[in-house]
Order: C-alpha cells, then structure tokens, then sequence
C-alpha cells in the first residue's frame, strides 16, 4: 500500500504558486516598466514659435517695462538659455535652417526665397518628416517654416497671415494714422497702432478702409472691429485657440502615437498692430527707450558691406530714418514704434498663454516636451537701426526656454552659448529617433550638437564650448557663393563679424554688453584667435575674405 505525503505535495504546490504569485508580480513590474520607459522614450513635443521677438521679455530683462506674465511664469517651470543665437537673422533661412539642422553656408539659403527650391534642403528630411518617420501624428498651425509644404504634416490648419490690417477694397495699407515717409515703407513694415474703428476712414486715395485678415494668395476676410469687446479674432488668437482645443482633445484620447505639434505665432513681426488695449499698458509719457549710445554707428561697417536692395543690410537704417523724420524726432518715433513693439510682444503672450495653460491642466504635461523660441531678434533704434538682418548682438540673439520632463531643472538658467541649430539633434537624442536625416546623398547631415548634456548638468556641463555661428545675405550678386557671404561668431565672451570685403568687428562682451566698442584694431590676439574660430566653423567653405588674412 502506497502511503501518501500530502503534507510535501501541499509544501510543493505552495512553493509553486508562490513562484506563479512572484512570476506574475515581476512579469507585470517589465510590463509597467515598459510602459514607462516606452513613455520616456517617446514624449509629444510642443513647439511655440513667436516671429521676430528679441530679448523685450521679462524672464531675459530686454526691456524693463515688458509685460509678459506667461512667458516668465513659463521659464518658471523650465531652462532658460540665457545666450541662444538664431543662425540666419532673417525669417526664411532662420527658421529653414531649425526645421532642417542645415546651416545655410552648407546649403546656400541665406535669404527668402523657398527652402525646398535648395538642392540640399529638398533632399534631407525636415524635422516634422523625422518626426512622422518615428510614428508621431505631426501637426501644425501659423507660421512654422517660412514656406510651408502641408504634406510635412499629418495635418495643418491655418497658414502663416500677417494680417489684421487696413483695406482699401484693391490692397492692404498701413495704419492710417502712420505718419509718411514711414508708411510709404508699406503695409508690413511701415504700419504701427491700435485698432481702431475704421468707420469713415479713408485710404490716401480716397477709398474707403475696413480691417481684413488673409492676403491676396489666400484671399482677404474682413474683420469686425468695433472696440475691443466687439470685435473677430485676430489670426494668432485663433492659432491659439486652435493650438489650446487640439491639446484637449488630445488629452481626453488614448493615444496610440504620440504627437509633434508646432503652432508659430506672428506678432511681434510686423505690421506692428494689436487691440488697443495693449497698447494702453505702456504709455508714451512714461516708457523707456532701449539703451542707445550716440554716434555708436561710427565704428562699425554695416553700412558699406553691401550696396543692394531694400531688403539687405541697409533697410535698418533706412527704417530708422524714416521714422525719425515721419515723427519729427528719433526720440518720439522710437517712442512709438517700442509702444507697438511691447504691445505685440504683451499681445502674444496672451496667446503663449492660452496654449500653455491648456497643457499644463491636462495629462499630457507629464510627456509632453515644450520648446519656446522665436526665429530671430530686432533693434529698437540701437547703432541707428531699427530691423532685423545685422550680425549685432540685438538681431542675433533669440529666446529660448525647453522645459522636458525628468530633464529640465525649474527656474534655471544655461549661459553657455547656444543655438537654434541645435534644436533638431536635441529632439532626436530626447525623442530617441533616428539621426539618419538624409534622403540621399544630395542631402547633409545635421549640423548641430544635442544640447541634453548641457540641459543635464546646468552649471558646468560636458557640452563643447561652440560658438554661435550666424550668417547674412550678402545680395543677388553672390546669390551661391558661401564664401562671399557676411558672417558673426559668438562664444560665451566675444562676438566677432567678418564682413565680406574683409572689414571686422570685434566686441568684448566681458566689459562692453551694448557692443558700443569695436576692439577689432586694438586686440589683435583676440582677433586672430576669433578668425580661426570663424574658420572651423565654417569648414570646409574657405572665405574670400579670410583668404587674405594671416592668422
């Protein structure tokens, strides 16, 4: 007879089960595991572009009087780089050269023509591509790129539009209260002011005027304007309310994908333009002006690099003069346009915020990577200019706040020197998508540096101490000649320009921020070292100009 010992068969499967119970506990623990890492791995990203703003924010202290409480309280929650430089200070190749991580010496768009009519820039994939390769939902609205192709996107809603602004039934004008010669600059860059009602108000013709949005490529909408209560959106309120309900709604889903977003806000570019109310924040009697020092033009060689058209190196001091005359002082002019300026910067705050506080009350904040920057900067009066597409510290420099979860210190600070080449190499290292960028081998590699170490180890970091190269169009003459083109540097000390018939300026940021001495001729060390620098960087172009430079 066979005697039984239950009690080893119950310590048996008692064993069993408890190594069943443990399996079960690890096998969900990966599962949970994988989750998150799946999550970490593939974050949405936020882009907020805003057009032509400088460092007239309060978190970057450009001007004292900037109102804008969004974008500060923003910087709050995330790192600030307090030296980031656009490559390219016009819109076009600025925001090309993001979008695509190409310089423009290594692609040839320097200047406003379609980034996709470039050889090289049609044959490597913009960041939204790289995104939609990685099974991101890519979507858009405003000004992204400065030609925008829509089947970069899964989808695209609104299309960049300057507007609001005055129409005479056959064009848009300027403001009507813009005094000539200043409004003879035209509809864009020679309009400022409040809306107002323009009931009973005539164009220089005779015409009768009404706010519309659109253009005449994708037709004109009138827009109501009573007062500031009863009026029709302006288009980036409505890039912001788009922006604000995709993230609820994305939100409330169970994504399968995660999603890039990028909504491009166009104010502060021009027409300097916004409901009266923001205006009424800063009142003329009591503004301040940007700080400007007399006569800081003389040491300088903007004005003899280039003898081109209106949209080249000297339409900042045509601008400047003009609306010195038009106001019959350059004091009160520059009064006027920093009024519009600090109205349409308060105004897209407004619009940063609605975007963000949509973010920041939903689930997705968690995951979610935002990305605040503009495209490039602008003078307000200062070395006698007023415009974009100087190589001078005031044109170049960019904001530039990334908040990532798990990364980003809050409140923080990085004062190694940055720029928005940079952005694309980020996102693939954070998003972990892959650094082949190129569709064939007519296309480039991306020219910038991950910024993660740097974001990882604010105060010291292992990120190589780069400069911040940036470029400027020379002119129809030298249309594909890299070589021929006008140049800048900037470390974390210097800025060095490298004009393209050989005159140079040189700045010492350590004891002159304002750049209002040129130390070009009087620290030849320094300078030597920086045209070497300028030679690295931009490798393997050989300068005309430095050619002929012993260094």
């Amino acid at each position: 007879m066979i005697k039984h010992d239950y009690s080893r068969q119950i310590k048996v499967k008692m064993k069993n089960f408890l190594n069943y119970i443990l399996l079960l506990i690890i096998s969900v623990g990966c599962q949970s595991s994988y989750k998150t890492n799946t999550s970490i791995k593939k974050p949405n990203v936020l882009v907020i572009m805003v057009d032509d703003l400088n460092d007239n924010i309060g978190i970057l202290g450009g001007h004292p009087q900037a109102k804008t409480p969004h974008m500060d309280a923003f910087a709050k929650t995330a790192t600030t780089f307090t030296k980031a430089y656009t490559n390219a200070p016009m819109c076009g190749p600025s925001r090309a050269s993001l979008f695509t991580g190409i310089y423009p010496h290594n692609s040839n768009n320097y200047f406003q023509k379609p980034w996709y009519n470039y050889e090289v820039l049609a044959n490597s994939r913009t960041l939204m591509e790289q995104f939609q390769q990685a099974g991101y939902q890519v979507l858009g609205s405003g000004k992204i790129m400065h030609h925008n192709k829509k089947e970069l996107w899964s989808h695209f809603e609104h299309e960049a539009d300057y507007s609001p602004t005055p129409f005479d039934g056959e064009k848009q004008v300027p403001h009507p209260d813009v005094p000539m010669p200043f409004s003879s600059i035209g509809w864009v860059d020679g309009s400022l002011g409040p809306f107002i009602n323009l009931e009973g108000r005539k164009s220089a013709n005779g015409k009768p005027l009404l706010w519309t949005t659109g253009n005449a490529k994708m037709g004109f909408k009138t827009m109501r304007y009573i007062n500031d209560e009863n009026r029709d959106p302006t288009p980036d309120e409505i890039n912001a309310q788009w922006a604000a309900e995709q993230i609820k709604k994305l939100s409330k889903k169970n994504l399968d994908q995660p999603f890039f977003m990028a909504v491009g806000f166009l104010r502060p570019h021009t027409p300097l333009v916004a409901p009266q109310k923001y205006f009424d924040r800063f009142p003329l009697s009591e503004l301040n002006l940007a700080i400007i020092k007399e006569n800081d033009i003389d040491d300088t060689h903007l004005q003899i690099a280039y003898k081109g058209d209106v949209f080249t190196l000297r339409f900042g001091k045509e601008m400047f003069e003009a609306i010195t005359k038009a106001y019959g002082s350059s004091e009160l002019g520059l009064k006027k346009w920093t009024q519009a300026y600090l109205a349409c910067v308060a105004a897209v705050d407004d619009n940063v915020g609605q975007v963000l506080n949509a973010l920041n009350k939903s689930p997705l904040k968690e995951n979610t990577i935002v990305i605040l920057a503009s495209d490039h900067g602008f003078h307000m009066g200062e070395k006698d200019y007023l415009y974009k597409n100087s190589l001078w510290e005031e044109s170049t420099r960019i904001p530039l706040i990334m908040r990532i979860p798990n990364v980003t210190t809050p409140n923080s600070k990085i004062t190694q020197t940055v720029s928005l080449i940079d952005i694309y190499p980020t996102l693939i290292e954070l998003c972990q998508l892959s650094s082949e960028t190129t569709k064939n081998d007519k296309g480039h590699s991306l020219d910038g540096k991950s910024l993660q170490p740097l974001l990882n180890n604010q105060h010291t970091g292992s990120w190589e101490n780069t400069p911040a190269l940036t470029a400027v169009y020379a002119g129809p003459e030298y249309e594909n000649d890299p070589t021929m083109q006008h140049y800048a540097l900037r470390t974390n000390q210097y800025r060095y320009i490298l004009y393209n018939n050989g005159a140079e300026e040189l700045y010492d940021h350590k004891t002159d921020p304002h750049e209002w001495k040129n130390i070009a001729d009087s620290n030849l060390k320094t300078l030597n070292a920086m045209r070497k620098k300028l030679n690295n960087a931009v490798a393997p172009v050989k300068l005309a100009a430095l050619s002929k430079t012993k260094f």
